[in-house]
């Protein structure tokens, strides 16, 4: 039988459903053991690899299968979820705290699977299968325990919400819990997204009076805050990478809000002056900048005036 074929059996033992016990699903597992046709399953290892460079780069060198690189979300979505979901693999075991959408995120075949895979083919296998299955739903449980406890938690309008890891949700955070009540105390979060879940938090009613539509694909900025008192809106882009308030933006965002009567102030935050260096050139005229380690000051590329709708 050839390691694919012994691969599938595997993945069917361990109790993946019969969508993940396919050649994708078994390339995907080879590669995370490193094992070639040679080796004998009692040589498999964990070890971390990304999706490109990594699994599809061990499939296409060592079994001759290529995929179209356009498959990296196909790989990602209807395998490596469900081997993390299956306790087959970890997420990131190396650095639990990067963010959902960080290019190193990595995948790893997880202790107890790798214990048991190592036991294919021996007198020992059907024992140590029946082992896993016992421990896999205490497992999963703890694992995402552990997982939790790298979320960034912040209270929005007195409910705790959670952002996932990274330094784009910490930014988010500290505008939630430092900028709001410096420069729109008393004003009320309408939305929040995550890196994870853009629709982490709205206030769909709220958002509707002010005639801001809200669909599946809405195309707000990752904060908005509207102080009712004075009828202004905060329109805030988080950036750590990329996602300034560009004059690309303003028009996007405009043409977004062209119903909205409310007054209206396009913030970019950066967690560092750093960050702001790189980005310095791509930030429209008559917004304002927030710098999280600098919280009580604002840059104002405003000319004449101070903070203030446009």
């Amino acid at each position: 039988m050839s390691k694919i074929e012994e691969a599938k059996e595997i993945l069917k033992a361990l109790g993946l459903p019969a969508a993940q016990q396919n050649e994708m699903s078994a390339l995907t597992l080879l590669a995370l053991c490193g094992i070639t046709e040679m080796d004998n399953w009692s040589e498999a290892s964990s070890q971390s690899l990304g999706v490109t460079k990594g699994v599809m780069s061990f499939v296409t060198d060592t079994y001759h299968r290529s995929y179209a690189p356009n498959t990296r979300e196909t790989f990602r979505r209807q395998v490596l979820h469900q081997f993390v979901q299956g306790r087959i693999a970890d997420y990131n075991p190396d650095e639990p705290d990067l963010p959902v959408n960080s290019p190193k995120a990595h995948y790893a075949v997880s202790d107890v699977a790798l214990s048991v895979i190592q036991k294919y083919g021996t007198t020992e296998w059907e024992a140590a299968v029946a082992d896993f299955k016992e421990k896999v739903v205490t497992l999963t449980a703890a694992y995402e325990k552990e997982r939790a406890m790298t979320l960034v938690p912040v209270i929005v309008e007195g409910e705790e919400v959670k952002l996932s890891a990274g330094k784009h949700n910490e930014v988010q955070a500290a505008v939630i819990e430092q900028f709001a009540p410096r420069f729109a105390g008393g004003a009320k979060i309408l939305y929040l997204g995550d890196t994870a879940n853009k629709g982490l938090y709205v206030d769909k009613e709220e958002l509707e009076k002010i005639d801001i539509p809200i669909t599946e694909h809405s195309k707000l900025p990752d904060i908005v805050i509207y102080d009712e008192s004075r009828e202004w809106l905060f329109l805030i882009e988080v950036v750590t990478s990329h996602g300034t308030v560009s004059p690309k933006r303003i028009l996007e965002l405009e043409e977004f809000l062209k119903d909205s009567k409310v007054g209206k102030i396009y913030v970019t935050a950066f967690p560092d002056k750093s960050e702001f260096r790189k980005h310095v050139a791509n930030i429209a005229w008559e917004t304002e900048v927030w710098i999280a380690d600098n919280p009580d000051h604002m840059i104002h590329f405003n000319g004449d005036r101070f903070i203030g709708p446009r």
